[in-house]
């Protein structure tokens, strides 16, 4: 295993910062997740991005840049938090500096588009949390999800258990996890923020995909070895599904997966709460994770663990 280091937990007072490092955001789709920050105690420092708009995006690159810039270099901030995804972090991903961050180590938070991020943090050596961001953390269903990010970000190390998929793997599988968004997963191959997945327990998840493309996605994974040498794999929600309207594809998302994955032995465990919807529960990305896919459950937890900084 890599040596992955965890941020400092955050106590009660600290302040975070908000940014919308890819697409344009409504600034009053935030405001409920402030208030929720707040609520536990966090005062808010919110980034220039929220208030701002480039055509799809929530500024020109040098602006979003300079936003998330400026949170990674302030050591008086111990978390950023996406406000939303969309697209944009591939854009900026390669100008970003991590000098000041690796001085002074702080979470960084999101999912979909924040893959590319967390990505190229863990292969700095540094945890991250795709989770919940500002815009999602208080729609409907979002309340185990948001617990869940407000555990890790408080030293509490959450468990997760669900009614086990007919087509699970079972088994136990014990390692670092990785994954997120898995267009963004294949996106990232042969670039400097590729992930390895070797010995570890990957989890993918995706929204708004042609069929064809999600078939066309995992045999890049299985290609590229993605897939070879895993401790475990985990299937998150994929929502939105689109299909050819004639003739169809034939399989639908788990299908496709299951496909794709069963010449392999490792375990298997679809239907996991993470991804596009309310349920987005906190995955520490480079933290040591724990999986066992029984007949009748799935048991999931992080290792306790002390940050080495």
């Amino acid at each position: 295993m890599n040596d992955i280091k965890l941020p400092p937990f955050l106590k009660p007072g600290d302040k975070i910062g908000i940014v919308a490092p890819a697409s344009v955001i409504k600034y009053e789709d935030v405001l409920p997740g402030i208030a929720l920050f707040k609520k536990w105690g966090l005062e808010v420092v919110e980034g220039s991005t929220l208030k701002s708009s480039f055509h799809q995006f929530s500024a020109p690159d040098h602006i979003r840049l300079a936003d998330m810039q400026e949170m990674l270099d302030d050591p008086s901030i111990k978390a950023v938090i996406a406000a939303r995804g969309g697209y944009g972090c591939s854009r900026i991903v390669d100008s970003l500096n991590f000098d000041q961050f690796i001085k002074s180590p702080k979470w960084i938070i999101g999912f979909s588009d924040l893959t590319v991020l967390l990505s190229q943090l863990y292969n700095l050596g540094y945890a991250s949390l795709h989770a919940p961001m500002a815009k999602s953390i208080t729609t409907d269903g979002a309340e185990n999800a948001a617990e869940s990010l407000r555990q890790i970000l408080f030293g509490e190390m959450p468990s997760y258990s669900f009614p086990a998929h007919d087509f699970n793997r079972p088994g136990i599988a014990q390692a670092e996890l990785v994954g997120g968004n898995l267009c963004l997963v294949a996106h990232l191959i042969g670039s400097a923020t590729e992930i390895d997945t070797d010995g570890k327990i990957l989890f993918i998840e995706d929204i708004n995909e042609y069929l064809y493309n999600l078939d066309r996605m995992m045999i890049q994974l299985k290609r590229a070895g993605k897939l070879s040498n895993l401790a475990g794999l985990i299937i998150g929600q994929f929502t939105d599904m689109k299909d050819n309207k004639h003739p169809t594809f034939g399989k639908d998302s788990y299908e496709i997966i299951q496909e794709h994955v069963q010449e392999f032995d490792y375990p298997v465990c679809y239907n996991f709460p993470v991804g596009h919807v309310g349920d987005n529960r906190a995955m520490g990305i480079g933290m040591n994770a724990s999986l066992n896919i029984g007949n009748e459950l799935v048991e999931f937890s992080f290792s306790v663990a002390v940050p080495a900084i």
